[in-house]
């Protein structure tokens, strides 16, 4: 009888170059004829790079990247499996400089990444204000209650329920109860590339509660408030 099938793996996981290239180009809202122009290569062949067709020298990836606004490790580091891990107790748990919402980071820090999320603490009373903005959003009630506006209905949420949407349509949130709302929050809209500009609470997970935020439009921009 013959034994199981063997399955190989993959000896380089990373995504191909092309990927990177192509998800990066869109995330700058940026055509290949621009992409082009900028770099100073031609369409043809950065079509090709895209469906790997093609492999770029270093000093042409050099080019790209600048254009493309990161560097080059963009496209040639990979995550390691222990960077992509993050044990519950060593989350790193922080909170934006007068808002009394409390985030737990989920999501690694890797060159293409596009996904972010959190585990958000929203204390009772907290109003967030109304918001549009690129990418879409997927929100999922662990505890408690929360009250989602969006796009001018009005959607009562509690635990186990979840919303996927378009981050273009208006949306708000709060906590309309006396407790504590635990959250998941996943989008691919680009948030935090440091914490330094977060307060970092690393007893935040025996503090779940506060006052709510009292801050002003202009303070609330650099909040995680502004994107959900």
């Amino acid at each position: 009888m013959a034994g199981p099938a063997l399955v190989k793996n993959d000896p380089d996981p990373r995504p191909k170059i092309g990927a990177l290239i192509r998800a990066r180009r869109k995330q700058q809202q940026m055509t290949l004829k621009a992409l082009g122009q900028a770099s100073g290569l031609s369409v043809g062949y950065l079509s090709q790079l895209e469906r790997d067709h093609a492999t770029p020298s270093l000093a042409t990836l050099v080019q790209i990247a600048r254009t493309l606004d990161v560097g080059v490790d963009y496209f040639i580091a990979a995550p390691s499996a222990k960077d992509a891990l993050t044990r519950s107790n060593e989350r790193k748990t922080f909170s934006v400089d007068g808002s009394s919402v409390i985030y737990e980071r989920l999501s690694a820090e890797f060159p293409g990444n596009v996904l972010s999320s959190f585990v958000m603490t929203v204390p009772p009373g907290y109003v967030s204000e109304t918001v549009s903005h690129e990418g879409e959003e997927l929100l999922f009630v662990l505890e408690g209650e929360i009250t989602q506006t969006l796009d001018g209905e009005v959607m009562v949420m509690r635990e186990g329920d979840s919303l996927h949407f378009r981050g273009n349509k208006p949306h708000a949130w709060s906590n309309h109860t006396d407790k504590p709302a635990r959250l998941l929050w996943s989008g691919t809209l680009t948030l935090f590339r440091s914490l330094d500009a977060a307060k970092v609470l690393p007893d935040a997970h025996n503090k779940p509660g506060g006052k709510p935020a009292k801050t002003s439009a202009k303070s609330k921009t650099t909040s995680k408030e502004k994107t959900s």
